[in-house]
């Protein structure tokens, strides 16, 4: 087994064992366990954890990312830490960094990628996340970039980090715009086969933006999604399911864009 997959929510789980299994996502194995109940025997030298739908092994498909090369990622839960959310942050029980960092601690995976929304509150919890890798001997580096910069109809500012278990060089952290006004959920956007090749321009941004389906939210604003999707309209089959699976998601296109980058940083220090 080369390939681990691991999410809690049976709907999800199996949303993720049907992607699998027709060939839009590596191969591979899927636990249902809380991560709190996972051991490190578990894992595999690549695993996803809180893998949702997929969208980390699919965007390191999109970037190019060697079948054969471990790695690990994760998203962990961003309620705690979201203005969206009650921020309870590290007090929330939904604060499965050290479950995680329990894990990396243990197997000490070469590569790590994650992502977490990009408020201050995120801030203070990477500020946690790099203190704890550095002290395993990671370098690290993150960037904030939005969503809507890779053709998603949202700004959705998010943190995308890389620990790096083999580089002696230390990343600064360029925390460019604050994100802090971010208020929408975690709706992920996944399209096309993973062995196509990836074109930022080929999305159309303001043909997406003009064609979007507007959902009222319980704040008051109204945020776009693809078109014809409604997770949230009365009727649809499983649509709570549905709502879960794309609020965990993230964004393929730009962690694709985040893994490349790093991808060519190696190459550079490797010459």
């Amino acid at each position: 087994m080369s390939t681990w997959y691991n999410d809690n929510d049976p709907f999800v789980v199996q949303w993720l064992r049907n992607l699998i299994s027709v060939g839009h996502l590596p191969e591979g194995l899927v636990g249902e366990q809380s991560i709190v109940d996972v051991k490190p025997e578990d894992c595999a030298a690549t695993s996803h954890f809180f893998a949702g739908i997929g969208g980390w092994a699919y965007a390191l498909w999109l970037a190019g990312w060697p079948n054969d090369r471990p790695v690990w990622t994760g998203s962990c839960p961003c309620q705690p830490f979201s203005v969206a959310g009650r921020r309870g942050g590290t007090t929330d029980e939904r604060h499965l960094w050290p479950e995680w960092f329990r894990l990396i601690k243990e197997c000490r995976p070469p590569t790590i990628f994650g992502e977490q929304v990009a408020s201050k509150d995120g801030y203070a919890w990477f500020d946690i996340v790099q203190a704890d890798l550095e002290s395993l001997g990671y370098a690290c580096g993150m960037v904030v970039s939005p969503a809507a910069g890779y053709g998603a109809p949202h700004i959705r500012h998010r943190i995308y980090f890389v620990a790096d278990a083999r580089s002696e060089r230390r990343q600064q952290d360029p925390r460019g715009t604050s994100g802090d006004e971010e208020t929408d959920g975690r709706t992920g956007r996944d399209g096309g086969q993973p062995n196509s090749d990836y074109e930022p321009s080929s999305y159309g941004t303001h043909g997406f933006w003009a064609d979007a389906d507007w959902l009222p939210c319980t704040d008051g604003k109204a945020r776009a999604t693809q078109p014809g999707l409604f997770p949230l309209a009365h009727g649809v089959p499983s649509r709570v399911g549905r709502l879960r699976a794309y609020g965990n998601a993230i964004v393929p296109p730009q962690a694709a864009e985040f893994v490349k980058a790093y991808m060519g940083f190696k190459e550079q220090e490797d010459e």
